[in-house]
C-alpha cells in the first residue's frame, strides 16, 4: 500500500525559516515524489514546487528566490527549505506523488507564519 508521509511544519515569524520532509513508500522502482502543493483556507490547491528524478525544478512565481526543492533519492525523499517565510505563506502543505499515473497525496502538514 502507497503511503505518503509529510513533516516539517509548525508556526513560525515573518521571515524565518522551515524545512519540510516529504517520504513515500511503494516500488522503489516506479514510485515517484513529484513535489509540493499548498492550500490556504477558502483558496484552491496550489503548486509550490516539483522535481523530477533527474533534480530539474519548477516553482511557483510566488515563492522563487525563497523556497528550494531537493531529493535524496537514496531515502527516497524529498524536502522543500523554506526561507523568508510570509504570512501569505499559511497554508497546509501536501507532497504529491506518482506511481503508474496514479496520484498519492500525503495527509499535509500545517504551515503558519504570523508574528
Amino acid at each position: 500500500q502507497v503511503r505518503v508521509v509529510e513533516s516539517g511544519g509548525g508556526v513560525v515569524q515573518p521571515g524565518g525559516s522551515l524545512r519540510l520532509s516529504c517520504t513515500a513508500s511503494g516500488n522503489i522502482f516506479t514510485m515517484k515524489i513529484r513535489g509540493w502543493y499548498r492550500q490556504a483556507p477558502g483558496k484552491e490547491r496550489e503548486l509550490v514546487a516539483t522535481i523530477t528524478s533527474g533534480g530539474s525544478t519548477v516553482y511557483a512565481d510566488s515563492v522563487k528566490g525563497r523556497f528550494t526543492i531537493s531529493r535524496d533519492n537514496a531515502k527516497k525523499t524529498v524536502y522543500l527549505q523554506m526561507n523568508s517565510l510570509k504570512p501569505e505563506d499559511t497554508a497546509v502543505y501536501y507532497c504529491n506523488a506518482n506511481e503508474l499515473g496514479i496520484d498519492y497525496w500525503g495527509q499535509g502538514t500545517q504551515v503558519t507564519v504570523s508574528s
